[in-house]
């Protein structure tokens, strides 16, 4: 893993110490958030942005809700602070989030996005929805087995090499 991964998950997880001031919830305000959005949750499939034009342009042939380069980027920059809820929900479906990641209540925008936090991070260290799904699946024993595994891990990465 590259460097930028680590200090990408670092900072989906609430560790990293961006200039931008994002945390794992994605920011505090609308603009700190769709930021958060576009760094951390931009789709795979979409082209990747250069421009507000370009974001603007990939949310609305996704979407189907005309959104423009400069409506984009005044929400992008704070400078508009109060978009439609057609908006919001493009963005929620372009970005693959909930509609509360947009709420103003700091502890549903938190609760959301401290969940996709947790999502960037374990993608960023390659771990598949299969293995969630099969690590959920098993009995409480061998979730615990599989904790303390990695609990064992972690303190010998911790311990100097003796080599």
């Amino acid at each position: 893993m590259g460097m930028s991964e680590d200090n990408a998950a670092a900072e989906a997880a609430g560790q990293g110490g961006g200039q931008d001031g994002q945390d794992g919830q994605g920011g505090r305000t609308l603009a700190e958030r769709i930021e958060w959005l576009v760094r951390h949750k931009w789709p795979a499939d979409a082209p990747p942005p250069r421009t507000n034009d370009d974001i603007a342009a990939a949310i609305t042939a996704a979407t189907g809700e005309e959104i423009s380069g400069t409506g984009f980027w005044k929400l992008r920059t704070g400078r508009g602070v109060n978009p439609t809820l057609k908006t919001l929900m493009s963005f929620s479906q372009f970005f693959g989030v909930p509609i509360g990641f947009f709420s103003g209540d700091p502890a549903d925008a938190e609760e959301i996005g401290d969940e996709m936090a947790m999502v960037v991070l374990l993608r960023s260290k390659g771990v598949t929805r299969q293995q969630l799904r099969s690590f959920a699946s098993l009995s409480g024993k061998s979730r615990q087995m599989i904790l303390d595994m990695i609990d064992s891990a972690t303190r010998l990465e911790q311990q100097p090499d003796d080599e």
